[in-house]
């Protein structure tokens, strides 16, 4: 070692050495770090031979034990005060780089933590490499240039990109122009939680365009009142998108009060508090949207008149009350359907009794919490069909997923369909109740009023994740998109994405209507998004697929191995869906952090989309039960032919487990008892690093793609979300970095070409254009943007508003501001 560099060049003497014998704050400050520096590589080293080492028991890599005994021989030869410890840190540093070049697979990201440390490390220890023993000068600056050089390179490959663009396709699509948009979209209003009744979040106002858009300042902000008492630990999600229809727009708070704002000033009009209690409250506190109603809306089976459909079809009693001609229709977390006047904000007397309907009713006993609305519920041709949620993984005996029709003039129960019981068609008797335990649709029906088809979206039967007890009509049904007659109640067709869900793989997302071109013509047809990642295209008339359907085979096994079907249907149109995960995938700030995240991969059992659930080990799931698509749904551009869809990417790290474990708690998730199964479950949602609260997997956890309608093909694909909201324990980076964040809900889409979203956790809303991917605009908001966005005009300017609550469940900060934009007032369109 004495022998490794020519004498002819000046060496250093050791750092505690000084030509007089004192020490200057210089010589202490050196000695300190480079004390600091042998403690560190060796707690380092241990660190990462006893993780790597076991790591690599469970056939994982081997790089993390390498790099263990580097660290270790490095902190032996400094406390030798030998330079070669410093050059042993610069050869690992290089290692870093090729190793990360071959696992980062083109993901920038994923270079962070294979770099991080050994860089690190190897400019630390050039800093006291002069001070060394036997080193020359000449090679101090050679060891510092290739240092340099390739920090230099690391920081040009993992700068973030992550995007996808097909050229060609996005040159056709931006040329074309496809049949006329839905003539509910040239409305100067937005109807419906989806903007039009097909549900396409698309306007065709274009007074805010690509080229003006950076000109967009905030118009008005309302602050509803509706706050909890902490909200730092609430359970508080604004998810709401406003309603616009003629001269006010129509919120709801996370407690169902119901408010009516001035569109042009945001100055409150009205207000109706259906004094809902907190102990209502399941997951969420959120109300996604209201419904509007007016009595001239309603229609018979092949567009008669509201009489045909009252006196006739239906044969109830229509509402001849003077009040409440027009209504605002509003779900409750306490199981109550609410109508009142959109003018006055009072009670509807002729709905329900006093303005109400209590859907609980027939459902026999209901805890707290159990039963809840936060979607609003859907009106075709003067029916309310309606949705709630029961709350997952409590009890295999809970309460009833039917769907029940009422008429939107009286609150009459018109029809009710119950999926075990076709005798209850009109509801249980006095004695009787709904089947309990069965699939319910929590999330947004759309409907078709010419064909008096309602979409209704389901979800599996209680206890996501066991299957021993489902009946054949559960099975038949559960995680399935259901056609039901609008008049009676009869289930049409049905179109199923999931076989036998143990996963909770519920169809989260509402079908948009769209008019399909085809070789044989224009087919009316809907998209259907689903978690899993994958769309489908269906004739909404038969519920035939217009693209093929595989039936592909699925991993077995499991607690249930008798009950886990062979194949699963995947769709030949598109997938949300990404590669299946590898044990590279794994992600951490930092070397020791990934190596963790490694080992809980290889401890679990998983082998692709559709592992089925294990108790004695964890399992993976992959994507995770917040999507691919969840409840912000996709948008559809009708006149490119675009389908934007804003996606999540993310494991869950899931284990069925014993009673007695649960008792006990077995730590970092949510649990749920699952009351009458052998098991309960706990779900570690996003498969989170317990330590640092970071999730698991890379970045980009989410994004945002246009898809050709037509074909199929992904036009182009970006990260959606900064990492400004996001850092390890909690701690916001304020990072401007765009690596995909996980979101939650929709876009807005405008005739100019224009998507605006939030949805994301940098709290930011923004305006993208659809042609490119581009972000042309983009604003801070005064909380968490997890609602979907709209857009309407008023008195000539157009504007744009969103809910920026925040969200427990995403971890933003929690505000009762709805915001809205516009361009400046002299841009106004006559």
């Amino acid at each position: 070692m004495t022998k490794m560099f020519s004498t002819s060049h000046a060496t250093a003497r050791p750092i505690w050495e000084t030509s007089d014998g004192t020490h200057s704050f210089g010589t202490v400050v050196l000695r300190l770090l480079y004390g600091v520096m042998i403690i560190f590589s060796l707690g380092l080293g241990l660190t990462l031979v006893l993780g790597g080492s076991y790591l690599a028991t469970l056939g994982g890599s081997w790089m993390y034990l390498l790099f263990g005994l580097g660290f270790l021989a490095a902190a032996v030869l400094f406390y030798k005060q030998r330079s070669a410890g410093v050059y042993i840190l610069l050869f690992m540093a290089l290692v870093s780089l090729v190793w990360g070049l071959i696992e980062a697979d083109g993901n920038r990201w994923a270079m962070i933590p294979r770099l991080g440390i050994p860089f690190g490390f190897a400019a630390v220890g050039l800093i006291l490499l002069p001070f060394l023993r036997e080193v020359s000068l000449k090679m101090t600056a050679l060891a510092a240039a290739v240092l340099v050089l390739t920090a230099v390179l690391a920081t040009l490959i993992f700068v973030p990109d992550n995007t996808f663009e097909n050229d060609s396709l996005m040159s056709e699509v931006n040329a074309r122009t496809l049949s006329p948009v839905d003539a509910d979209s040239l409305d100067r209003d937005w109807i419906a939680y989806g903007g039009t009744r097909g549900a396409v979040r698309y306007s065709s106002l274009a007074s805010i365009n690509p080229e003006n858009v950076r000109d967009l300042d905030v118009a008005w902000t309302f602050n509803t009142g509706d706050m909890p008492e902490d909200p730092a630990h609430s359970k508080y999600g604004s998810e709401v998108t406003p309603l616009k229809v003629g001269n006010s727009i129509y919120i709801c708070t996370p407690m169902n009060i119901i408010i009516a704002l001035d569109p042009g000033t945001g100055v409150e009009k009205w207000r109706y508090d259906p004094g809902v209690s907190s102990n209502s409250i399941p997951y969420t506190a959120a109300c996604r949207a209201v419904s509007y109603y007016k009595k001239s809306e309603a229609l018979g089976p092949d567009g008669q008149s509201a009489d045909f459909l009252q006196k006739e079809a239906l044969a109830t009693p229509r509402d001849t009350s003077a009040d409440c001609a027009a209504r605002i229709i509003g779900p409750t977390l306490d199981g109550r359907i609410i109508a009142v006047d959109a003018e006055t904000g009072k009670p509807c007397s002729g709905f329900g009794t006093n303005g109400q309907i209590d859907m609980k009713i027939g459902m026999g006993e209901v805890k707290d919490g159990m039963v809840a609305s936060t979607s609003p519920h859907t009106i075709i041709n003067g029916v309310i069909v309606t949705n709630h949620q029961v709350k997952d993984n409590l009890d295999l005996n809970a309460p009833s997923g039917v769907i029940r029709g009422y008429s939107a003039e009286t609150g009459e129960l018109l029809w009710a369909w119950d999926m075990n019981a076709s005798d209850m068609r009109s509801g249980p008797d006095d004695k009787g109740e709904y089947s309990r335990g069965t699939p319910n649709s929590w999330t947004i029906s759309s409907g078709d009023p010419e064909l008096g088809l309602v979409y209704v979206p389901l979800g599996n039967s209680a206890g996501d994740y066991v299957s021993y007890d489902r009946s054949d009509e559960e099975l038949k049904y559960g995680t399935a998109l259901v056609a039901l007659d609008v008049f009676t109640g009869e289930p049409r067709w049905h179109f199923q994405t999931v076989k036998n869900d143990v996963w909770d793989y519920d169809l989260g997302s509402q079908a948009s209507l769209v008019d399909f071109p085809t070789a044989n013509g224009v087919v009316p047809a809907l998209i259907l998004p689903s978690k899993q990642g994958d769309i489908y295209v269906l004739d909404r008339r038969t519920g035939q697929s217009l693209f093929e359907v595989e039936s592909r085979p699925v991993p077995q096994g499991g607690v249930e191995p008798w009950l886990r079907t062979e194949t699963q249907p995947f769709s030949a149109y598109h997938t949300l869906a990404k590669d299946p995960l590898k044990p590279r995938d794994m992600w951490g700030m930092t070397m020791l952090d990934q190596l963790y995240c490694r080992i809980k991969f290889h401890q679990a059992v998983y082998d692709g989309i559709y592992t089925p659930p294990t108790a004695k080990t964890p399992w993976i799931q992959y994507p995770g039960y917040n999507g691919g698509s969840d409840w912000g749904g996709v948008a559809v551009d009708p006149k490119r032919g675009l389908i934007i869809a804003n996606y999540n990417d993310m494991p869950n790290y899931n284990q069925l487990i014993t009673k007695d474990q649960e008792i006990e708690g077995s730590g970092g998730g949510e649990m749920g008892p699952m009351e009458g199964a052998t098991y309960g479950i706990q779900v570690n949602a996003g498969m989170r690093n317990t330590a640092t609260q970071l999730l698991c997997k890379e970045p980009p956890y989410g994004g945002i793609r246009a898809i050709d309608m037509l074909t199929g093909e992904t036009v182009w694909d970006r990260p959606l979300g900064t990492a400004r909201g996001n850092g390890p324990w909690g701690i916001k980076s304020k990072l401007p970095f765009n690596i995909g964040t996980p979101n939650n809900g929709g876009s807005a889409l405008t005739g100019s070409g224009l998507a605006f979203i939030g949805a994301a956790t940098d709290d930011l809303v923004r305006a993208i254009n659809v042609s490119t991917g581009e972000t042309v605009w983009q604003s801070v908001l005064p909380g968490g943007g997890q609602a979907g966005p709209m857009t309407y005009e008023h008195e000539g300017r157009q504007y744009v508003v969103i809910s920026a609550g925040g969200h427990h469940f995403m971890k933003t900060p929690i505000s009762d501001a709805i915001v809205a934009y516009a361009l400046p007032d002299d841009t106004k369109t006559p």
